[in-house]
């Protein structure tokens, strides 16, 4: 998955927790980690998506974080000359039918700005957010607890919204992947109730 600035990710070295937070603090906490001998397997997770974030941890912090993109704090801070600011758009080409571009262009804002609005609508759906929500959880436990006591009955559980037999069930997990689960359980339940 592409990186980004502000994505929001977790790390952990076996079931130990690295660290969690903004990708320029993960990524560098775990190199630091592999560095000191983290015994792995070193995993980092996408907090949204429990997705892998794959990062090439060779060389030094400075190397791994240019790979992926992140600027250095220092060029961060660095003064912009004149200009548009960035605001992280990408240009990509659409392709619509004739009609699809009349439609757009008598919107208000144009079709670039229709065409946000529109994504923006589609992923607040409430229902969608709360499925992915409930499969972020379901992939991060497929990775860090499927072979953990319980995990099968933890999951139904979950899905059944058998929110005390969850706890219950994964009391035994070591801390830090517990505690993740539940996490990312409760964001799922809140998504869920909110629709409700």
């Amino acid at each position: 998955m592409h990186p980004s600035q502000s994505q929001s990710c977790t790390a952990f070295d076996g079931h130990r927790l690295i660290a969690s937070g903004p990708l320029r603090e993960v990524a560098a906490a775990t190199k630091q980690a592999i560095d000191a001998g983290a015994k792995g397997p070193v995993l980092v997770f996408d907090d949204q998506t429990s997705l892998p974030v794959e990062i090439d941890f060779r060389g030094g912090v400075d190397d791994v974080l240019s790979r992926l993109g992140l600027a250095s704090a220092a060029a961060d801070a660095a003064p912009r000359g004149p200009g548009r600011p960035r605001l992280g758009v990408v240009a990509r080409e659409v392709t619509l039918l004739p009609r699809h571009w009349e439609w757009l262009a008598a919107q208000a804002g144009g079709a670039s700005a229709t065409l946000r609005r529109l994504v923006e609508d589609a992923r607040r759906g409430e229902q969608d957010r709360a499925l992915r929500a409930g499969e972020a959880l379901d992939r991060f436990m497929q990775a860090m607890a499927g072979d953990l006591p319980h995990y099968e009955e933890a999951s139904r559980a979950y899905w059944r919204g058998e929110r005390d037999r969850f706890g219950q069930l994964i009391e035994t997990w070591p801390s830090d992947v517990r505690d993740h689960a539940r996490r990312l359980a409760a964001a799922a339940w809140n998504d869920a109730d909110a629709i409700a």
